[in-house]
């Protein structure tokens, strides 16, 4: 008789087979093979808030074929995912088959190599109850939020809205951030800036105005700052004060499924979605020249910065042999995790960090793969690396009682960032080079202007930052970051504009009712503490059944008190107005959101029933009739562009138009071949284009 190992996700089979050796039969569950029932709450709140489970639909020949391939083992193990939502997968399977729960059958894999697969074979356990019981208590309370506060808001708001515990405050934040946004009053204000000489020098560099009489410069006006020009017309600048150091300036951590998502977002404009499904592909396995199905990265759902001793032993070789031992810190690497964090996992690193991504592009794996890969790759090699050292340079320049500021610095070591450097949300500004400066040295003016400034408004959240604030404020975990994300842009509570993300009206007023009437649903220190309830019963420490109470008695009051509230009273959700016109009674368009999202429909409703596509004008002009170019989804939502006369004109493309237009005809001209391909005039008969200049 064979083993059988029961794995989540079918493209691990093929991985995990190649290292076995032994009979072993090996099958996917392909996820949750039992849950909630969906038509009904299927939680028995008056009985220890029991669970009613139900097998899933479409699982039902999964879980025969399972059943049947059990029968005929001598030994079952459950190889779910090493957290919370394999352990209860594994649970339930457990259950299915009538598995002894105190039986070891549970292996996990952190990695799936060939050290990761035989030492998880080689260490089963028992299910761990209080792992399950976490995950069973996230689910019940995502189950009473969602079908008890659902009703309410289909009532109150608008049929087919939904409510849960995390996505709502996220609704919240991004539209506190909104509020903020709007209530901010923009301050003038103005700086001094410089440029200098030295004596004998031909290359100025700069500096800013620091202080005046010994008073920090803050300058409010024009006015202010003309008195400042004028008193320093004739002035004479002298270097009164030279410092020099030498910064040291570490490396980023390895990943986490936070950083990872902050880092895709920013270097790659992955949205966090396509960040993880990639993450996934690269954990459970590719075909790789040479070495067959191999797991390329350890598991991607985690908050630990921990690396196993073998991994530095690992990457110390490579960094040794490819820039040798002084790029090797003389002691290793430690990288403080945050509070909140589990150590259950390693942090996301390469499983064989030998594996360049030049390798791993020449076995043929997909772009999004090859890209992430070599993003982790380089942010773990480098982790391991020595410190960069800068030698720092800073000046103060005195003119007449203004003191100015100048820094600057240059590479002395380069060390990590030889291999990468961590990006920012915002650039740094431009290395300012300092010649060779004395205290005494005087210094010729190259230029001396003052210039205008505005206070700016906090920035929208982005994907990238609104993960972050996820992190910092404890909302979530890494394995929940992205269903929330996508679900409150696929309810339509916010959408996005370019990276940013806003509210719309319907997120705005949902959010101002439920502020009003569940205040503790989406404060984000109750959400944030109700996280750390339930790391407390994965560790033991808190019963999920009185955790479980300890919320619903509050939020079932809750609850009641807001239906006597708003008995017979809805809200209405503000119409967004456009500066499009109805063409049957030249009334104002405005957009609604319906149940397959966004559409125009005419202000004149009822009287006028007029509705069209929302349609996203390029700006290009169509090269067959001369109507304007559209962006347009297909059915499988892909963007392409077509003439705004169709069906009775034919014109559609993938490529981009661009404001350029074809020296030739005069027509708009499209990209075509992403960001290093050719502009071309699709005009018939023209047969212009050209290579793009420097990518752009």
């Amino acid at each position: 008789m064979s083993d059988l190992i029961i794995v989540e996700s079918p493209t691990k089979i093929k991985t995990i087979k190649r290292y076995l050796s032994g009979n072993y039969e090996v099958v996917a569950s392909k996820g949750h093979v039992r849950d909630l029932p969906k038509s009904k709450l299927g939680v028995d709140v008056e009985h220890d808030f029991e669970p009613q489970y139900v097998n899933i639909k479409d699982k039902e020949g999964i879980i025969k074929d399972i059943k049947k391939l059990a029968k005929k083992s001598e030994h079952v193990y459950l190889a779910g995912d090493p957290d919370r939502e394999g352990e209860a997968i594994s649970w339930h399977l457990a259950q299915l088959l009538g598995l002894d729960l105190s039986e070891k059958n549970r292996v996990t894999f952190n990695e799936l190599t060939e050290s990761g697969i035989k030492a998880g074979m080689s260490n089963p356990r028992s299910i761990d109850i209080n792992l399950v019981n976490a995950q069973q208590a996230r689910r019940v309370l995502d189950r009473l939020v969602g079908y008890k506060l659902s009703p309410f808001l289909w009532r109150k708001i608008r049929r087919g809205l939904s409510a849960g515990r995390v996505q709502s405050v996220a609704v919240r934040m991004i539209c506190d951030r909104e509020d903020e946004i709007r209530a901010f009053v923009s301050q003038e204000y103005w700086s001094v800036d410089a440029k200098f000489l030295t004596m004998t020098g031909k290359r100025p560099f700069s500096a800013k105005l620091a202080s005046i009489d010994g008073v920090k410069a803050e300058l409010k006006s024009k006015e202010q700052t003309d008195t400042v020009l004028d008193r320093l017309k004739n002035a004479a600048f002298e270097v009164s004060s030279v410092k020099k150091s030498v910064h040291k300036k570490s490396p980023a951590a390895p990943f986490t499924t936070s950083t990872l998502q902050q880092e895709a977002s920013r270097r790659l404009s992955f949205q966090a979605r396509r960040t993880m499904k990639t993450a996934q592909e690269l954990y459970e396995g590719v075909d790789i020249k040479g070495m067959g199905a191999t797991g390329l990265i350890t598991y991607m759902r985690t908050d630990s910065q921990r690396v196993s001793d073998e991994a530095r032993a690992a990457a110390y070789e490579f960094i040794r042999a490819k820039y040798g031992n002084e790029y090797i810190p003389d002691t290793p690497k430690k990288y403080k995790a945050k509070g909140s964090a589990q150590d259950a996992h390693e942090a996301i690193r390469p499983t064989h960090p030998e594996l360049t991504p030049d390798r791993v592009k020449e076995s043929g794996v997909t772009s999004d793969q090859y890209r992430l890969y070599k993003l982790i790759w380089e942010r773990f090699i480098a982790s391991q690396m020595s410190n960069c050292l800068l030698d720092t340079v800073s000046a103060e320049i005195d003119a007449d009682g203004c003191l100015f500021k100048a820094s600057g610095y240059s590479v002395k070591f380069d060390g990590y960032t030889v291999l990468y450097e961590e990006a920012k949300d915002e650039e740094d500004e431009k290395r300012n080079v300092l010649p060779v400066l004395k205290k005494g040295d005087k210094l010729r003016v190259d230029s001396l202007e003052g210039n205008q400034h505005f206070t700016q408004p906090p920035p929208r959240y982005t994907e990238a930052t609104l993960v972050k604030a996820f992190e910092e404020t404890g909302i979530g975990r890494p394995s929940t970051y992205v269903p929330t994300i996508t679900t409150i842009i696929a309810r339509s509570y916010v959408e996005r504009d370019g990276k940013q993300l806003r509210p719309t009206p319907l997120g705005e007023v949902t959010n101002e009712l439920m502020k009003e009437h569940f205040d503790k649903i989406v404060d984000v220190k109750f959400t944030a503490n109700m996280e750390n309830s339930l790391d407390e019963v994965e560790n033991g420490k808190k019963s999920w059944v009185k955790t479980l109470e300890d919320f619903y008695g509050e939020f079932d009051g809750e609850l009641a008190r807001a239906e006597e509230a708003m008995d017979g009273k809805r809200v209405k959700v503000p119409d967004e107005k456009t500066d499009e016109v109805c063409e049957i009674c030249g009334k104002p368009m405005v957009i609604k959101i319906g149940k397959y999202g966004k559409f125009m429909a005419c202000s004149g409703f009822p009287e006028c029933t007029n509705t069209r596509r929302i349609v996203q004008d390029t700006g290009g002009v169509c090269p067959f009739c001369g109507k304007r170019v559209l962006l347009k989804k297909s059915k499988k939502g892909k963007k392409y562009y077509g003439c705004e006369d169709n069906p009775n004109c034919k014109f559609m493309t993938w490529d981009v138009p661009m404001q350029e237009k074809c020296p030739n005809c005069g027509s708009t001209l499209f990209q075509k071949g992403g960001k290093n391909g050719r502009l071309v005039c699709h005009k018939e008969g023209c047969g212009y284009e050209r290579e793009l200049s420097n990518g752009g």
